[in-house]
């Protein structure tokens, strides 16, 4: 099922565990994405302040929730480097 497909499930109402498995269904999308995003976003030399206002979050809470999953070959930017 393609991601806009998901999206119609999760909205419809009528089917409750339906909507509930495409919610997790589109959370699990959506946080695989935000990873690749925050790859990519490192890769071209975003810091994590940047990441974290893109994301509406603190730095913190970005740099706790994506430090330790990001490829190790991503050279990451120190905080005073």
């Amino acid at each position: 099922m393609e991601s806009s497909q998901i999206a119609t499930v999760a909205a419809d109402t009528t089917d409750p565990r339906a909507g509930l498995r495409a919610v997790s269904s589109l959370r699990v999308l959506a946080d695989t994405l935000e990873l690749r995003q925050v790859e990519a976003a490192l890769r071209s030399g975003m810091s994590w302040q940047e990441i974290a206002d893109a994301l509406g979050v603190t730095r913190q809470a970005a740099h706790k929730k994506h430090a330790r999953r990001i490829d190790p070959s991503i050279p990451v930017p120190r905080r005073n480097a």
